[in-house]
């Protein structure tokens, strides 16, 4: 009997494809989801801050960077009544705490949501003992911005559309562009929504800072955020 020819060995196994990278957490969020209405929240307290932070601080702005990179150009070329030390400090403030959210928070709300309100405590606890005059305000501006950065970083990460809590320009956009050429865009309600929420924050801020309260501002600032932190919980 003629032996049997020896088997072929068989090819090496292939490991299966790396499965496709995930898209952002926030990309299907819907209006009504928890994280949706967190953001909500947190884009009345930008407003609320930015009123604090302009009106209270020497012009500066807190939440919204755009702002005081023409604020800068200002000063810069002469206009009275705004601030260079001012903007930078808060431009400084803000790249660090981006920065910060880099290391710390990425894709989760909650820890720069905790940070967030002790720097507001912060910034209003110093308000309330020293005032807001001569280098208290450069150090109200820095906590400030602070908070926001950390914050903005962290919600990009989140990668909700139309909802950054500090910036409307582009929701804005959409919200005319979408309207006036007659698409129908499942978003429109959210950025109309944010717009409202923004104001919703910056006229009681303004209010308060116009009267004297700015610490009072400041602490609301910090009860709306902290109110935001008991409510919201991250997806398991």
């Amino acid at each position: 009997m003629s032996a049997a020819a020896p088997s072929s060995p068989s090819p090496p196994s292939q490991p299966p494809p790396p499965p496709p990278p995930a898209g952002p957490v926030g990309a299907t969020t819907e209006d009504g989801d928890p994280l949706a209405l967190a953001l909500f929240g947190l884009t009345a307290v930008s407003g609320l801050i930015d009123a604090v932070s302009y009106l209270g601080l020497d012009h500066v702005f807190a939440a919204n960077m755009t702002g005081n990179v023409v604020v800068v150009g200002f000063a810069l070329a002469g206009a009275p009544g705004f601030s260079v030390l001012g903007s930078l400090t808060s431009l400084g403030a803000f790249l660090l705490g981006a920065a910060l959210a880099g290391r710390l928070t990425t894709g989760r709300l909650r820890p720069a949501l905790a940070v967030e309100t002790v720097l507001h405590l912060a910034a209003a606890g110093v308000a309330f003992a020293w005032g807001t005059r001569g280098a208290l305000q450069y150090g109200l501006i820095a906590l400030l911005a602070l908070a926001m950065g950390l914050r903005n970083a962290t919600v990009r990460s989140l990668g909700v559309p139309d909802l950054t809590t500090t910036v409307l320009t582009m929701t804005l956009t959409g919200l005319a562009a979408d309207t006036l050429s007659g698409r129908r865009s499942p978003r429109q309600r959210r950025r109309l929504l944010a717009t409202l929420t923004m104001t919703a924050g910056t006229v009681p801020g303004a209010v308060l800072v116009l009267h004297q309260h700015l610490p009072w501002a400041l602490l609301l600032a910090a009860a709306v955020t902290a109110a935001t932190l008991f409510l919201y919980r991250e997806p398991s």
